[in-house]
């Protein structure tokens, strides 16, 4: 993992990244563009069954994130979930096998598209209630006040989450507690089908923070070098005890909402024009102008990858379904309690 440190210097001079942390970028959202890709087709053929949200359009949120962090500090998001973990090192052996419903998944086939779940990377999972990671995300970080860590934990959500009356219960007493943690908007402009602007009074999410004294601001997700200064900045704040920030990533979803959704209510010309700023392409531009590599060589990238992926469906295919026997375990876990209950 490419690590980069920000500075406020950095920051005024413009973007000033090394080669490895460019590289790191372009092959870890390439990685999740093709994975997704496949996801898709595979999908398509009945491979994958169940619900599937595609992160195609949204790598940037969580590549650029990587690099702003620390490797032991907590993630948690919503259900459009298999690009964070794989920006985080999760094997895409793992996460595609997971889709399969394949014991060798990442959260033992039980979990599915929606539950990917990797404590190796301290990947605190992927959650199917709308807005229900906000205050999980909360809770994880007010643990690492707790046990006096210097870790946060970043927590993502989606632009409809915002509309939960959970979010603002965990913005209060976050602000309240003052607690290490990066609360994420990944703000693609849609809420399933219908845009921000017909569900909310509030269409500047960023603003939603202002309301309870919490540093916030709107980032241009659509660039990788965005993402990573406002996430290293908001990760500075945590750890010196300036409490939590909310960051609304201004990005965009190229696929409809969930493999279900044909995405009809936008148009050709607005999805195209946001495929010009894709976020791949702007750091592949960006390598070959720097000559941090050439184009062979971005080729040879490209090419690993996709044999990456390729490997993923073959190990998914030939992995075995869970014993049914292992149907009600990992519910419930056995804990030791410093009290007893009467």
């Amino acid at each position: 993992m490419a690590k980069t440190k920000s500075s406020a210097k950095q920051q005024q001079e413009g973007y000033n990244f090394p080669k490895e942390t460019y590289l790191f970028w372009f092959e870890k959202m390439l990685l999740i563009r093709r994975f997704e890709e496949k996801a898709g087709q595979l999908y398509g053929r009945q491979k994958i069954k169940g619900f599937c949200h595609l992160y195609i359009g949204q790598e940037a949120c969580a590549v650029g994130a990587v690099t702003a962090l620390s490797k032991d500090d907590k993630w948690i998001t919503a259900y459009r979930d298999h690009g964070h973990p794989l920006a985080l090192g999760t094997s895409a052996n793992a996460v595609m096998a997971e889709l399969f419903a394949k014991s060798t998944g990442c959260s033992k086939g039980k979990g599915g598209s929606m539950h990917i779940f990797d404590k190796s990377v301290n990947f605190a999972g992927g959650h199917g209630i709308v807005g229900g990671q906000i205050p999980l995300g909360a809770g994880i970080a007010f643990a690492e006040k707790y046990n006096k860590t210097n870790n946060l934990c970043i927590c993502y959500m989606g632009d409809g989450a915002t509309r939960q009356g959970a979010l603002h219960e965990t913005f209060n007493m976050a602000m309240l507690w003052q607690l290490p943690v990066i609360f994420v908007i990944e703000n693609n402009g849609y809420a399933m089908g219908t845009s921000v602007k017909r569900t909310s009074n509030v269409t500047e999410l960023y603003q939603l923070g202002e309301s309870y004294d919490m540093p916030s601001e709107p980032v241009d997700a659509m660039k990788v070098e965005e993402v990573h200064l406002a996430v290293a900045r908001a990760a500075e704040r945590a750890r010196s005890g300036g409490g939590p920030t909310l960051l609304e990533f201004r990005t965009y979803r190229y696929r409809g909402h969930s493999m279900s959704d044909p995405a009809k209510y936008r148009t050709k010309e607005e999805l195209e024009a946001y495929k010009a700023l894709d976020p791949i392409e702007q750091v592949r531009k960006t390598i070959l102008e720097k000559k941090f590599a050439t184009q062979a060589e971005l080729e040879a990238i490209e090419a690993k990858v996709v044999a990456e992926v390729e490997a993923s469906v073959e190990f998914a295919e030939k992995s075995p379904y869970p014993d049914p026997s292992e149907a009600f375990k990992d519910v419930y876990v056995q804990a030791d309690y410093p009290f007893v209950m009467d």
